[in-house]
């Protein structure tokens, strides 16, 4: 009996061609498609580098985002492409994130922050449903190891990220109802910060939290120091409810943004200071920029100040900025929910509000763009702080954390008490820094030092030792 001849099956394979017979008349095969996923791959994320770094696009984080989408869908148009025109495997469905992630990186490019809100109910359920549509169409048109090496992997991290984008959006709208402002925004001039002023009494205390830090922090201190006199406390750009700002914020800029906040919330000086880690530096550049208008100090355990106050390096308006552009792209991972994981962790012992409003404010990308932007003009900011020469006789408390406190950091504490011949220096051997303001404990003995200068202040008389 005659047999019909079969043709020889060819498993697929990576760097291998899919059956003779499906390969369209006319077309020699010259690339293997696993090479094309790769260079595609490769591709998509070179252009989203390239187009993030181009001095046409602004060091925000929307647009910065926007432009790395703008890159990826480069590569997945260049997989269509290159995969019609030189395989035997097109892979014409590449053209659809390509379209998707284009439009939605020209729309963050163009108009910004202005998107950001409708984006974030957006973006998630379709990556969602777009990472589930292309995993179909890979498992039924790519023939190649190079699936599974390279193309599942990345659709694995889209559905992560549109998880994470969701947990981050519904989280973000939830923190809005339960934690509504209290107080007011007040522009300052291109960007609002929230103030909050509470208790009645001359001076007026204000309140600087510490690095990466928001009003909330100090709620056991702002409560207690209510029932004496008058006390504001205050969210530097992009912490708490203050809207981010573009320009560096140095020490220099946040004494002149708190500046024009008081004035224009109509918030009489002199005032009493109290600044807590990097909030002493900016206690200390405010008090050297208006020196009239501040009545004392209280300093909780302060940053250490330069050596000298020779300006450091500041990029130029508009020049060209690295690190900015770097700040913005890391701050989208909270985009994605990775600071609502970690902001459990965080907070010590506040009053429970407090501490759900500090967890709220951690989940968010300004915050954390904003603490990454901070840590940056930190050296910039100790050296503006190093201005302030002397205090006169002005009230002013030192406060220095036992727990970690290195002999270096005890001078310079020592220093700074030295500023005043009216000055007190008290070391608490069992806090550790951030203890001073977060635990009830240490939170009532900066409270009680907060006290002491606003008593010497309406007696003018020498703070008791």
């Amino acid at each position: 009996m005659a047999t019909t001849p079969q043709t020889p099956r060819t498993h697929p394979d990576f760097g291998k061609s899919g059956p003779a017979d499906s390969r369209p008349s006319g077309r020699v095969a010259r690339w293997r498609i696993g090479r094309v996923v790769a260079i595609s791959l490769a591709t998509g994320f070179l252009a989203a580098v390239l187009l993030a770094a181009a001095p046409v696009i602004r060091a925000r984080e929307s647009e910065m985002t926007g432009a790395v989408l703008c890159g990826f869908a480069v590569g997945w148009a260049v997989l269509a492409i290159l995969s019609v025109r030189l395989t035997d495997q097109p892979q014409r469905w590449a053209f659809v994130p390509a379209v998707i992630m284009g439009a939605g990186g020209l729309l963050l490019v163009v108009f910004g922050p202005a998107v950001d809100g409708p984006l974030s109910w957006v973006w998630p359920p379709a990556l969602l449903a777009l990472a589930i549509w292309m995993s179909l169409r890979v498992r039924r048109q790519l023939h190649s190891r190079s699936r599974g090496w390279l193309v599942h992997p990345v659709l694995a991290v889209l559905a992560l990220a549109s998880i994470g984008g969701g947990y981050q959006t519904l989280g973000a709208a939830a923190d809005a109802r339960a934690f509504p402002m209290p107080g007011q925004l007040v522009d300052v001039g291109g960007y609002r910060l929230h103030l909050n002023c509470t208790g009645s009494g001359s001076p007026t205390v204000v309140l600087q939290p510490g690095a990466g830090e928001m009003s909330s922090n100090h709620g056991w201190i702002a409560a207690a120091v209510a029932n004496n006199t008058r006390v504001c406390a205050y969210d530097r750009a992009g912490r708490g409810w203050s809207e981010p700002a573009d320009n560096a914020q140095d020490a220099t800029q946040i004494a002149a943004d708190l500046h024009t906040l008081l004035h224009r919330a109509n918030v009489p000086g002199p005032y009493v200071l109290a600044g807590h880690s990097f909030g002493g530096l900016y206690t200390l550049t405010f008090a050297a920029r208006y020196p009239d208008e501040v009545a004392a100090m209280v300093l909780i355990d302060s940053t250490d100040r330069a050596a000298t106050d020779t300006p450091g390096v500041v990029a130029a308006p508009g020049s060209y900025d690295v690190l900015g552009r770097l700040s913005a792209l890391i701050s989208t991972s909270a985009r994605l929910g990775l600071g609502r994981v970690y902001a459990p962790l965080e907070v010590g012992s506040l009053p429970a509000r407090s501490r759900d409003e500090v967890r709220a404010n951690i989940a968010s990308p300004a915050n954390l763009r904003s603490t990454i932007d901070e840590y940056v003009q930190a050296n910039t900011s100790m050296q503006e702080a190093a201005s302030l020469r002397e205090f006169g006789s002005k009230p002013l408390v030192v406060l220095t954390a036992g727990v970690g406190n290195s002999s270096k950091h005890q001078d310079a504490q020592n220093e700074l008490a030295g500023l005043s011949t009216n000055s007190v220096h008290q070391t608490i051997d069992w806090a550790s820094h951030e203890a001073l303001v977060a635990d009830q404990a240490g939170a009532a003995i900066t409270t009680q030092a907060i006290l002491d200068v606003v008593a010497s202040v309406r007696s003018g008389g020498p703070l008791v030792h």
